[in-house]
């Protein structure tokens, strides 16, 4: 199977919200209404049951210009992805098309991957069991997986109707989206393809009309070395230590148990002399 990516391009978004009603509506997330808060935006954040969400940005052009600015906000599904090597549960990881999924089987809500996320993506949603304890699930957009294993696209994809989002093969979408950059380079000199090399690449690739610090995202964030260090080294040699420790008191207690048979054998041939 070929590499695919979902590509965004802002020049193209008119601030609908087509695709967050259909994010909440395919995934069932509840609503969560917020007070006003001084901006047309519906949502300061992305949270744990609000997936995507278009943020709006008064920008002043060099030329004295004035530019409202859309972006369709969701999780990038990193490559190197900073929530995945921080789980130390192995909840997190990526499927054949590329997306970032949380496995919340394994998943203990301790919180390390919203630490661990570049973007400040992922977050944690609070429910309760049948007896009313509480515990906590790590939550974020999937890239519709499961639409994508019925030969399906995202679902905000096909509610979007101004071709803003795409989702198809990696190098074809890319080369499209150098295509329509060279196209409106006039119009927007800072304009350039959101991609980031620091972490191997996204597999939601954006075409920005002004530089990343401008809609709040990292120019390039890079993975942490101790986030490096910790999945690929600490946590394998920790488990290896683990199951060596668990190893050695099963066996301390199998020869205890099999001294304590010895002995009670012993105890017996006495008391029968």
């Amino acid at each position: 199977m070929g590499e695919f990516v979902k590509f965004v391009d802002v020049t193209k978004c008119d601030g609908c919200r087509a695709c967050m009603v259909a994010c909440k509506n395919w995934n069932d997330l509840p609503a969560e209404p917020e007070e006003f808060h001084g901006s047309i935006q519906s949502h300061e954040a992305l949270t744990a049951n609000t997936w995507n969400i278009i943020t709006y940005d008064e920008h002043e052009r060099s030329d004295g210009g004035f530019d409202w600015l859309f972006r369709h906000a969701a999780c990038l599904h990193c490559t190197t992805a900073g929530c995945e090597l921080a789980c130390p549960e192995n909840a997190i990881s990526h499927t054949e098309f590329g997306s970032v999924v949380i496995d919340h089987d394994l998943c203990v809500g301790c919180g390390y991957c919203v630490q661990g996320c570049y973007f400040d993506v992922i977050q944690l949603a609070t429910y309760q069991d049948k007896n009313g304890k509480e515990y906590r699930l790590a939550q974020k957009c999937d890239l519709c997986t499961s639409r994508l294993e019925n030969g399906k696209q995202p679902a905000c994809v096909t509610a979007c109707h101004t071709d803003c989002l795409v989702f198809g093969d990696k190098q074809t979408v890319l080369r499209d989206a150098e295509a329509r950059l060279a196209k409106i380079k006039e119009r927007y000199p800072n304009a350039n393809i959101y991609n980031p090399p620091g972490i191997d690449g996204t597999a939601t690739v954006y075409l920005l009309a002004e530089k990343p610090s401008v809609y709040g995202l990292p120019n390039d964030p890079q993975a942490k070395l101790s986030q490096v260090i910790w999945k690929d080294i600490a946590q394998p040699v920790g488990k290896l230590m683990a199951g060596a420790t668990t190893a050695g008191i099963l066996a301390a207690m199998a020869v205890q148990g099999a001294l304590k048979l010895k002995n009670r054998g012993k105890e017996g041939e006495d008391h029968h002399e």
